[in-house]
This record gives structure tokens, sequence and C-alpha cells, in this order.
């Protein structure tokens, strides 16, 4: 039995053959509306969640399977104070794999350990969010062309931004990479992983402004100010326009640019760039699911008969 718990827990290789999978069944999605037939997916999120919650519910949906769980940890025996530990027992008696969200680091791998099911950690608090990096990593290879030799900023909340620290470090297992970090000071990328970035020998530069380095970028990925991991109101008031990215920024920008962003958006990106061709985060959104549905799939072992 095997668990998701950071994007790093599948090889290069692995990811290969998992992103393959979510391409084939982006062709032809038919062919897998059966392989999950019988399967239950339990989807426990102790905090809010939208896409990635929806996704997984939609991925094994759309495998056939069914869904059970709760959205909130008020409506779950948490309110009683019943422990991660306890939940996924209880869980692992309905359920043949669960997704868990918790504002807890370190939650979902509690939950892995007792589990008698697959696991998938779908974010704990500020650490890891390996299935928006699974997510990513496909737009990146589907849109792009491939995962090597391309500069990619990352602007915005760097500090608390878990999508970020996911992603940067997923990247570094490929080559030629490039990475700019845009934030204010107070939201910069934290020491842990430019460390990681120097261990590797990963070129990446530091900057404050947008304007100044949007030209060179093949990919941007844009992220909100999280409100939830600040600890005062008037922090996040403060920061939260520091970044807006517009139509006159976009002008500057490569005809080829990729814009992404893990969703969702409060106004650092403008709704007049939704219609420029290079906006592709909802794209992006879509490529969450077959990504999801290639995992589910992974984990319970499910192939597609007579598959290509």
């Amino acid at each position: 039995m095997r668990h998701l718990m950071s994007p790093l827990d599948f090889s290069v290789k692995e990811l290969d053959t998992l992103f393959n999978l979510a391409s084939d069944i982006e062709k032809h999605p038919d062919k897998y509306a059966h392989v999950c037939d019988g399967k239950k997916l339990a989807t426990c999120f102790y905090e809010p969640s939208t896409r990635t919650r929806l996704s997984f519910e939609a991925a094994m949906l759309n495998l056939g399977g069914s869904v059970l769980g709760f959205s909130e940890a008020s409506s779950s025996s948490a309110a009683k104070g019943e422990s991660v530990s306890d939940t996924i027992r209880v869980i692992s008696c309905y359920a043949d794999i669960c997704a868990i969200r918790h504002p807890k680091e370190g939650a979902p791998m509690v939950a892995a350990s007792k589990s008698l099911i697959p696991v998938i950690n779908a974010g704990d608090g500020g650490h890891q969010h390996p299935t928006q990096t699974l997510t990513d990593l496909l737009t990146i290879r589907s849109l792009h062309g491939n995962l090597n030799g391309f500069t990619i900023g990352l602007c915005g909340d760097l500090k608390f931004g878990r999508t970020v620290h996911s992603l940067i470090r997923a990247l570094l297992r490929y080559n030629n990479i490039h990475f700019v970090f845009i934030s204010p000071e107070e939201l910069r990328i934290p020491d842990y992983i430019i460390d990681e970035l120097n261990e590797q020998n990963a070129t990446y530069e530091e900057v404050i402004k947008l304007d100044d380095v949007i030209g060179k970028l093949d990919i941007l990925y844009m992220t909100r100010v999280q409100r939830e991991r600040f600890f005062n109101e008037e922090d996040y008031v403060r920061l939260k326009d520091f970044y807006i990215l517009t139509k006159e920024k976009m002008d500057m920008a490569k005809k080829s640019c990729i814009v992404l962003h893990p969703l969702p958006r409060v106004n650092e990106i403008s709704v007049e760039v939704d219609d420029d061709p290079r906006a592709c985060y909802f794209k992006q959104a879509q490529y969450g699911v077959y990504v999801r549905m290639a995992l589910i799939m992974t984990l319970l072992g499910l192939e597609v008969k007579n598959n290509a």
C-alpha cells in the first residue's frame, strides 16, 4: 500500500508514467469511465476548499466510483474531539482511498501511519500541497511541452504559500530551470527553500517589482496573499494588493508566456487578463481533475484493460 504525502514521493520516472496516464485520460475519458466501479473515495477536509475537494470528487465520479466525507471539521467528529488517527481508522472501514486536508502540518502523515487504505495529502497547513504540485507539473508539461529548460517567476506570497514551496522542490529535479522570486520583503521565500536551491546549484534571483522581470519569464505563477496565514489583520491589509497582474503588465510579457495560479484568486489577477490566451489558470484547474484521476488509479493499482 502506498500513500502520497509529498510530490517527492514519486520519482521523476514515476511522474512521467503518471502524467502519461493523465494525458491519455484527457484524450480518451470514456475509456476510463468504469475503472473505479464499486470503489469509494473519502474526502476528509478539516478546512475549506473548493477546487481541491471538488476536483477529487469529480475525478472519482469520472472513474465510475463514489464519494463520501465531510467538508469542514465542524461537521465531523473532530468537533467532539476525535483524533485524526481514530478518524482514519474508521474511514478505513468505509472507503478504499482517502484524501485529507488539515490545517495542522503533518496531520496527513499521522493519518497515513494509522490507515488501512491509501491516503493522499490534500494540503496540510503551510507545508505541502502535493496534488496541486502534480497539477502544476502536468499543466506546464502539457502547455510548455516539457519540464526542462525554462524561466519561471513565482509572484506574491512566497513565505506562506505551500503550493509555491512544493512546486519549487519538485522542479529542482528537472534540468536548466531558472527561478525568479517576486515578493515584498515580508513575504520572501523561506531560508530552507533557498538552502535547497543552493544545494542543488539551481539558479535563482529575488526581486520586488514584477515589472522588472516579467519580460523574460516563460511561466508566471501568481499567488494570492493568504489572510488565513497572517497573525494580524494589519499586515494582511498592507500587503494584499502588493501585486496585481493587469493587461498593461501582460503587454510586457512574452507572447509565449504561460500564466498560472493555484486559485482561488482574490484580486491579484485582473479579470481583464482572463481573455488573454496566455492566461491558463482555468485550464490548470481542469488538468487537476485528470491528474487526480491518474493518481487514484495508481494508488489503487487499477488499470484499463487493453490500455494503449
